[in-house]
């Protein structure tokens, strides 16, 4: 057979493709065709090298176009590889280290070329974390990257390879065997097995120079490590103790690791470093031993149980103090001081032994336990004999009303308010309630707050409510005039504005939820005898800006030991999950912000994303203009020409574009929070990929 010849060989469609081995920091040149699969050019490529040893965790990958080529039945016609392409054979499983809520740092053997979704499921499988789909993982950002709204920087951008350029492009790197080696192996690196945590016993090699710790580090009474400092966990016997009671870490030292942010619009520029649940660390710029920040993500934790959920519950802990801390959610005076004691209890339980869960459990009858969750479960609750299951609860007090106006003195008038259901009416006296109401709406659908503020007995409900004509948010403040009548009124409006009355099983809890929290701020004479002699430094358990506010730090210490007086009969457990109770009841909770534009609008706002609505929020001030819950929401997805995310709802169409994060992070939490909503009661349901992938991808 007659074949054609050039000086470079055969004419035979075949040419030449490029692949850099990154272990070995060489280049080879293998001439393929286009028909020929991804299997074969692997081991074509081996064999080339003609180096003994285990190939099977590597792949090849394509930075130009940030693609694992997975598919090794595919071709490189189907993969759309030409002979202008660069690839790379690399190891798939590389060390990555991952930095927890409490601020400790693991390295840990991850698969780059798995989604992000899978990769937070193995993780927390390692370290101990029910429910995976609860937490994620983000960049860090740096501090210049919270003063614009561009998110990961443009500059970021080109350093990492197979990522876009600022123009736009594509870019097509062009490492040398050097670069290559510091991307992917540190010097003197060996090659790790493929479990997850390592355990080498070798030096630390951290950029932020953390400490890893030995075997015979020295342990305190339960199992926590004495003096803290944010290090590396590499060893066996310590990382289930260090992750369910973590080392105490001083402000100094965290706010290095911290974001701080100064307002509205740089706490939501804090949202562009989430990373897509769908694609994966490499293909997202992620390199081998940079810190990646593990945190919850979607703020409902489903099923807290301390017996199970023992490194879940300190990590969440340990969460939301630094988010206090650092002021990433706002607090009061008065609640911050509660928090602090909180942590000093938290701190003082974790020196002595603790209750045995295991053997505190196993005492009850599970069988009857058993029996009481189904009747719960079938019944909502079990109803106290004085409640009449004929009558619709309703609340009947004289309150005082004021609307703020543009320009007027906060003045209260009294009137006698009326709830039932999700509607309130308000008269001007009890004697009229068989006349018109001065005002009536419904609480469903309204953004409700507080402002509390024990010590001059001031208790205020802030109502948000949706104006008729669909325009924005009227703002009503609403003051009792106890704690009691506080806790009744605010936990009713807080079920209503979810849709629910008070007929709802959890209203009684969410009443004594409110008095509990309330009744740990009430001032104490002195600290208790065991405190006086307790020596701390106060500035490592507040934020900065109440430390102004005080004359000396042994006033702020005083105070911190007699809030911890109202809280001293808690064991370390109790203290935790109050804290975290305490931490949901805040505004802010679980408000995730991002600076958008409506479309056909020039004007930057601020959008919240919550586990139940959306609310679109003035960026200079932070008050609520509308408000859109999930339960009316028809629809949403994300125009990817022009990246702008679509909500469609019952009574509105929402289209805006994300100026501080890409708009397929906005759309995750949208689709996140609903896939969360849909998790059952039963404890051995599954995690299904599949679904959250098709509720968080966003096409149409």
């Amino acid at each position: 057979m007659f074949k054609m010849m050039t000086t470079d060989g055969l004419v035979d469609g075949s040419w030449e493709l490029t692949i850099i081995v990154t272990d070995l920091q060489v280049e080879r040149t293998l001439r393929v065709k286009g028909d020929l699969h991804i299997g074969a050019v692997m081991l074509k490529l081996v064999e080339s090298l003609d180096f003994p040893t285990d190939w099977s965790d590597h792949g090849l990958y394509w930075p130009e176009k940030s693609l694992w080529l997975l598919r090794t039945k595919s071709t490189l016609d189907q993969y759309g590889v030409q002979a202008d392409c660069r690839l790379w054979f690399t190891p798939m499983h590389k060390t990555l280290q991952v930095m927890l809520p409490d601020l400790q740092v693991v390295d840990m053997q991850i698969n780059f070329s798995i989604n992000i979704f899978r990769v937070v499921v193995k993780i927390c499988k390692e370290l101990g974390i029910r429910h995976p789909e609860e937490l994620s993982l983000s960049r860090k950002m740096d501090k210049e990257e919270l003063k614009r709204n561009r998110g990961v920087s443009a500059i970021r951008r080109t350093q990492v390879p197979g990522l876009s350029s600022p123009n736009g492009h594509m870019t097509s790197p062009s490492y040398d065997s050097a670069t290559l080696g510091s991307l992917f192996r540190r010097s003197g690196t060996s090659d790790a097995s493929q479990g997850t945590l390592s355990r080498d016993s070798g030096t630390p090699r951290s950029p932020f120079g953390t400490l890893r710790l030995s075997p015979s580090y020295p342990f305190n009474a339960n199992g926590t490590m004495s003096p803290g400092s944010v290090h590396s966990i590499l060893f066996d016997g310590a990382i289930e103790r260090t992750l369910t009671n973590s080392p105490l870490v001083s402000v100094q030292e965290a706010f290095a690791r911290l974001y701080r942010p100064r307002n509205l619009a740089e706490k939501a520029r804090i949202n562009a470093g989430w990373l897509d649940s769908s694609r994966s660390l490499l293909e997202q710029g992620v390199c081998e031993n940079d810190i990646i920040l593990l945190r919850f993500k979607f703020f409902t934790f489903y099923e807290l149980t301390p017996k199970y959920d023992a490194v879940r519950i300190n990590q969440i802990y340990e969460q939301a103090k630094w988010s206090l801390i650092s002021e990433e959610i706002d607090c009061t005076e008065e609640e911050m001081m509660i928090f602090a004691a909180l942590q000093l209890q938290i701190q003082q339980q974790s020196l002595l032994p603790q209750p045995d869960l295991e053997r505190s459990l196993q005492t009850e009858d599970e069988v009857d336990a058993a029996l009481n969750d189904l009747q719960v479960t079938l019944e909502g609750s079990t109803l106290s004999d004085t409640t009449d299951i004929t009558q619709t609860p309703e609340l009947r007090n004289y309150m005082r009303f004021f609307k703020p106006k543009k320009v007027t003195f906060k003045s209260f008038k009294r009137y006698f308010f009326v709830f039932k259901e999700t509607v309130l009416s308000i008269y001007r006296s009890a004697e009229s309630v068989d006349q018109n109401p001065v005002l009536k709406f419904s609480i469903r659908g309204c953004e409700v707050t507080s402002d509390v503020n024990l010590s001059s007995q001031k208790f205020n409900i802030k109502l948000f409510v949706p104006s008729e004509d669909g325009g924005g948010m009227t703002e009503m403040w609403i003051r009792q005039d106890t704690e009691e009548q506080y806790a009744h009124w605010m936990a009713a409006f807080r079920l209503a504005s979810k849709g629910r009355t008070m007929a709802d099983s959890s209203y009684e809890s969410e009443v004594r939820s409110l008095q509990s929290f309330l009744s740990m701020q009430h001032p104490v004479s002195s600290p208790t005898a065991a405190n006086v002699d307790l020596q701390f430094d106060p500035a490592n358990y507040v934020a900065p800006r109440f430390l102004n506010k005080v004359k000396s730090v042994k006033q702020l210490a005083r105070r911190i030991l007699e809030a911890q007086s109202n809280v001293q009969g808690l064991n370390l457990m109790e203290a935790k999950m109050t804290f975290i109770k305490a931490w949901q009841s805040l505004p802010e909770y679980g408000l995730t912000y991002f600076i958008i534009k409506m479309r056909g609008s020039k004007k930057e706002e601020l959008l919240a994303v919550t586990f139940n609505r959306l609310v679109r929020m003035d960026l200079a001030k932070g008050d609520s203009l509308k408000t859109w819950r999930f339960q009316n929401m028809k629809e949403w997805n994300v125009n990817w020409d022009i990246k702008e995310v679509v909500v469609e709802f019952e009574e509105d169409r929402v289209a805006f574009h994300c100026l501080t994060a890409d708009c397929k992070v906005v759309h995750e939490f949208i689709g996140g929070y609903i896939f969360l909503s849909m998790r059952s009661g039963d404890r051995n349901q599954t995690l299904n990929e599949e679904q959250f992938q098709k509720l968080t991808g966003g096409w149409l």
